[in-house]
């Protein structure tokens, strides 16, 4: 191996082939490990979701289950380094302006079709600018997609944009059969009841409100795999069911928010469970209180910056996600590629906050109020709700009382998006590069009523504006990392949102099972590499 590595480096320059070997001696399941084939696999599935078809539905849930079905053209290790797909290798020209993928030949869809670049142009060119809201913002700096032969396509781009390599991960382009949607309804096609995709399993059965069953490919193209026979993936709303079911043995994996923050450290005290954060760097989560910008007086940056002295985040990292994440310094998480440390650090500092706001010229009034904000929290568990309680207590001792108004889901939804709110808690993936995770939240241009995950705080800077668009198309990193980095001294001056934890998930995994998170997508992987010990 060592030799054949050594040839590979060489050859490194030399072309598309080299490449796309190198990252696949990079690339995950390569240890020789006594695996065991055969056994069934049970995941936790929270919430369920509205559908499979993952061209169509992007929600974390949908990827848990339908990443086992569709795949993309790349994955990505966690260093966000790309590690071959559906391509096998690929190439970058110098002047960033052209990508080059060869694809595998051995590669067949569920129904027996065999998989072609003809599925690769449709999907980039066709089905996904059309439904996919994170794709077609990627593939709108593309020129043309072209076909070469059966097994190459080029992607030719309009100007350069550096953070196109990331963008074919299974959830941001997942690869859809062109014999299956080409010249439908692709909503309403009736196969979207039984998806079809090139991945490790298929899709066998669902049962509404209780599992979602997939079964091994066995004609997967990577010989021997996937090891597994199948994988039930359990529905169970209720937080505290969801960690007995991980303490009995019921299921064997769990990811995201499944377990709720306080119980994590008594489940990674039980032997037979591990417990990893890893596997989220792709997702990159960001949690921070949104601020409609357009209401007095969130729209006085000071006040927004007297509530960012006004809470400890250290306090709600510590005591509230126990321990979970990082506290935020900005828009960027500091596992993304150019996350900017120098910015304005904000401590929290209750006195510089009440001067902010003598400032603006908001005294105490009656029992202390200086000003009245209602708070809208995200109807996502009970930890989302014990922060709102604490954000309410702190910002109290400012002099800023808060109302809670809570909502379900599908309230929370139509009222942020709708820009029918004052503050709310959310967080939101970066996708292993600002330019597709972060830009659209704050840029002018994604102010989209209506939209959730666009600009709904309203917030308008021209010269931010200006770097970020300069940035998505800068080929030189040094310029790039400059223009990302200013960027990010404006937003934490400006303060559009109250930046709260760089988020780490729990991932609980029986010690039964192996090589469950590989990659930086964790457990959202196809599971080609899963196996697991047989029960003795």
């Amino acid at each position: 191996m060592s030799n054949r590595l050594a040839n590979l480096k060489r050859l490194a320059t030399s072309g598309i082939v080299a490449s796309g070997l190198l990252a696949a001696l990079a690339g995950p399941g390569l240890a020789q490990e006594q695996v065991q084939k055969g056994g069934t696999l049970s995941v936790i599935v929270q919430p369920e979701p509205p559908i499979l078809v993952l061209g169509l539905n992007q929600q974390g849930p949908t990827q848990t289950v339908a990443g086992k079905i569709y795949e993309g053209l790349l994955r990505y290790d966690h260093d966000l380094q790309p590690m071959p797909g559906l391509a096998e290798s690929w190439d970058v020209s110098a002047d960033g302006l052209s990508y080059g993928f060869k694809l595998r030949r051995n590669a067949q869809w569920h129904d027996g079709t065999p998989f072609t670049a003809k599925d690769v142009v449709f999907s980039a060119t066709k089905f996904l600018p059309e439904v996919h809201p994170r794709a077609r913002a990627n593939f709108s700096h593309v020129e043309s997609v072209e076909a070469p032969d059966d097994y190459t396509v080029v992607f030719k781009l309009k100007q350069p944009f550096p953070a196109f390599i990331k963008a074919f991960e299974v959830s941001t382009a997942p690869i859809m059969p062109a014999h299956i949607y080409e010249g439908t309804d692709y909503k309403q096609n009736p196969k979207n009841a039984t998806p079809i995709g090139t991945g490790p399993f298929k899709f066998d059965k669902w049962v509404k409100g209780s599992n979602i069953h997939l079964v091994r490919n066995d004609k997967y193209y990577l010989e021997g795999k996937p090891y597994l026979d199948d994988i039930y993936f359990r529905v169970i709303p209720d937080a505290a069911s969801r960690a007995l079911a991980l303490e009995t043995g019921e299921v064997d994996i769990s990811q995201y928010n499944d377990v709720e923050p306080f119980d994590v450290q008594r489940l990674k005290a039980l032997p037979h469970l591990t417990m990893t954060t890893k596997g989220y760097e792709f997702v990159a989560p960001l949690s921070w209180i949104e601020l409609n910008t357009r209401e007095a007086p969130l729209n006085d940056k000071r006040f927004r910056q007297a509530l960012m002295y006004g809470l400890d985040r250290q306090f709600i990292r510590d005591r509230i996600w126990f321990g979970l994440g990082r506290v935020a310094t900005g828009p960027v998480n500091s596992v993304t590629p150019n996350y900017e440390a120098d910015v304005a650090k904000y401590a929290y500092d209750p006195d510089k906050a009440k001067a902010l706001l003598d400032e603006m010229g908001l005294k105490p009034g009656s029992g202390g109020t200086r000003a009245e904000i209602t708070l809208t929290p995200m109807p996502y568990g009970e930890t989302w709700a014990r922060a709102a309680e604490y954000i309410k207590q702190s910002w109290s001792k400012i002099g800023v009382k808060v109302n809670l108004a809570s909502t379900d889901v599908a309230g929370w939804v139509q009222k942020v998006s709708n820009w029918d709110y004052q503050a709310t808690n959310n967080f939101v993936y970066q996708y292993g590069d600002p330019s597709l995770g972060v830009a659209r939240t704050y840029t002018t241009e994604n102010i989209r009523k209506g939209v959730m995950f666009s600009n709904t705080m309203g917030y308008s800077n021209p010269e931010l504006d200006a770097l970020f668009a300069k940035a998505a198309v800068e080929n030189d990193p040094a310029k790039r990392a400059g223009q990302l980095g200013q960027a990010q001294k404006i937003l934490v001056d400006d303060v559009p949102v109250i930046w709260l934890l760089e988020m780490e998930f729990p991932t609980f995994v029986n010690k039964r099972v192996h090589n469950a998170v590989t990659t930086a997508i964790g457990t959202s992987e196809n599971f080609a590499d899963v196996w697991v010990e047989k029960k003795k």
